[in-house]
């Protein structure tokens, strides 16, 4: 390989260049000499159509490829995501990179910014993507958007946001890392990839070479990452399976976690269809994700009643009917506010629940000037930010103990108050080892529906420990009917009336509500 030189095919973009000039330096450590050769691809060259309307695969790709195999480049470099899942014969991806943060990226114009709304931008927006995938999981979450396509590279893109012409758009967060992009004249969102999902692979390269040139594969493949490389195998088998290109509306992440892989997973059959969505685990790669493929593919829509009331843009009500499921949400029990007769002043106020949210902030508490809130699930977050407050602690709703032990830890000597449920668990207030700084207010209790109405359903869904007991007090769980717990706590009520066989959400909110009722 001394007296060869490398040509490293990219497209021109900035973001394709970066990458290339990436793998360059890498290639150059190894030894090699190279240089890159800018390819224009079809997806470069046509700017005026949607994804949707370019016919065929591997918009980004076919050309470079092309000359991969008549030996005018030697390493193609593609974003792994817009590669199909099967190269061309004599093709072969030697490598794949380190992952860059897979998340999506919303970028809204400070004059669209609604807090209180999900993905923070304002009622019936208008957002920029062409990628059939976000579009369909943006619809689920809020329906009153209107989408209109976004084409170009990422500076091209952000320049349109600038201009004006949409009120948020939509980004994969690795090319705008990669680019070093300042945003801050924008709202800045970054989602969590377990909530929207990404596209198979996103924020990985692939390296591809000639299968018969032996010679530089011994030198590319130490480039590999062993870690990604199974992890976005199962990612992108799932999209083989499905026989799916880049515009196919599938969401896949996988992570490697106590040495089990875990999967998310949005499939849709279109764009402006509700996608189907579960999760699932496995200690083994083999055969993964044909299991994956085969549930989605396998869904039998059944009746759910769900203790909660749920209004029309539930994420749970219409990812779940618009995949012919009957939902009905009704809570069997309410909440009765508890006035504030006394407020201490404090340096953090921690809330549990919505409802302590809610029903706290309904009396127009005095607070200290520069208070700091903790929460603990999406849900409470998002309640606060309605209140136009934001949290400077966030816990995972799936272990509260550990919560706990994390938010005494950022606290310190500092002193906390605790609006909540009269009679609640004070789950987070006993991690603490000094209770001396600790204020529990009652703002709220819960009382039980006299009249709440019982329809029949296949599928039981209780959030929370006192409409189990309200559920329990009317009537018992029949043969046949499945049994899904919010949490914990749910779980453990539900046990206690006998019910032993409790599906637990990976997430406890209405997202992972409804994957355990498309996976069960």
């Amino acid at each position: 390989m001394e007296n060869r030189k490398i040509i490293i095919g990219s497209r021109g973009s900035d973001l394709a260049l970066w990458q290339a000039n990436y793998v360059l330096r890498k290639v150059q450590k190894l030894g090699l000499t190279a240089e890159i050769k800018i390819i224009v691809t079809k997806g470069d060259a046509i700017q005026d159509l949607s994804f949707d309307k370019l016919e065929g695969k591997g918009f980004f790709t076919k050309e470079i490829e092309d000359a991969l195999i008549n030996k005018e480049i030697d390493l193609a470099v593609h974003s792994h995501k817009d590669l199909p899942t099967t190269s061309p014969e004599g093709l072969i991806i030697a490598a794949v990179s380190e992952r860059e943060d897979p998340a999506e990226l919303v970028l809204i114009r400070k004059e669209s910014i609604d807090n209180g709304l999900k993905f923070s931008f304002k009622k019936n927006a208008v957002v920029g993507t062409s990628s059939a995938r976000r579009k369909s999981q943006l619809l689920a979450f809020r329906g009153d958007v209107k989408i209109e396509d976004l084409r170009g590279n990422v500076p091209t893109r952000i320049q349109k946001l600038r201009d004006k012409k949409y009120d948020a758009i939509m980004l994969a967060n690795a090319g705008v890392e990669r680019l070093k992009i300042d945003l801050s004249e924008f709202k800045v969102l970054r989602l969590d990839p377990k909530e929207f999902i990404p596209a198979p692979a996103q924020g990985v390269l692939g390296l591809q070479i000639r299968e018969d040139d032996h010679e530089l594969f011994q030198y590319i493949h130490k480039l590999t990452s062993e870690k990604v490389e199974s992890t976005i195998g199962i990612e992108r088998k799932i999209l083989n399976l499905f026989d799916g290109g880049c515009q196919l509306p599938l969401g896949v992440y996988c992570i490697k976690e106590d040495n089990k892989f875990k999967v998310w997973t949005s499939k849709s059959e279109s764009w402006d269809a509700m996608p189907k969505r579960i999760y699932r685990e496995s200690f083994t790669a083999d055969g993964f994700a044909q299991k994956i493929v085969d549930q989605l593919n396998t869904v039998k829509p059944v009746s759910v009643l769900i203790t909660r009331d749920l209004n029309e843009d539930s994420f749970f009500k219409k990812t779940l009917e618009g995949n012919g499921y009957k939902v009905e949400g009704i809570s069997f029990i309410e909440t009765k506010m508890i006035k504030i007769e006394k407020l201490p002043l404090t340096d953090w106020v921690f809330f549990a629940s919505s409802n302590a949210v809610d029903h706290f902030f309904s009396q127009n508490p005095e607070l200290k000037p520069k208070v700091k809130f903790g929460v603990i699930g999406k849900s409470t977050e998002f309640s606060l930010k309605k209140h136009n407050r934001n949290a400077a602690f966030v816990g995972s709703v799936n272990d509260t103990k550990v919560v706990g032990k994390k938010f005494a830890k950022s606290v310190g000597s500092e002193t906390v108050l605790f609006p909540q449920a009269k009679g609640g668990l004070r789950t987070i207030q006993q991690q603490f080892e000094d209770s001396s700084k600790l204020t529990d207010l009652a703002v709220y209790e819960t009382v039980k529906k006299e009249n709440a109405a019982l329809p029949e359903a296949d599928v039981l869904v209780f959030t929370s420990p006192s409409n189990v007991e309200s559920f329990f007090e009317k009537t018992k769980i029949k043969a046949g009917q499945k049994v899904i717990a919010i949490g914990a706590s749910t779980e453990k009520k539900l046990k206690q009336f006998g019910a032993e066989d409790c599906v637990l959400p990976v997430s406890f909110d209405e997202v992972g509500l409804a994957e355990a009722v498309f996976g069960i």
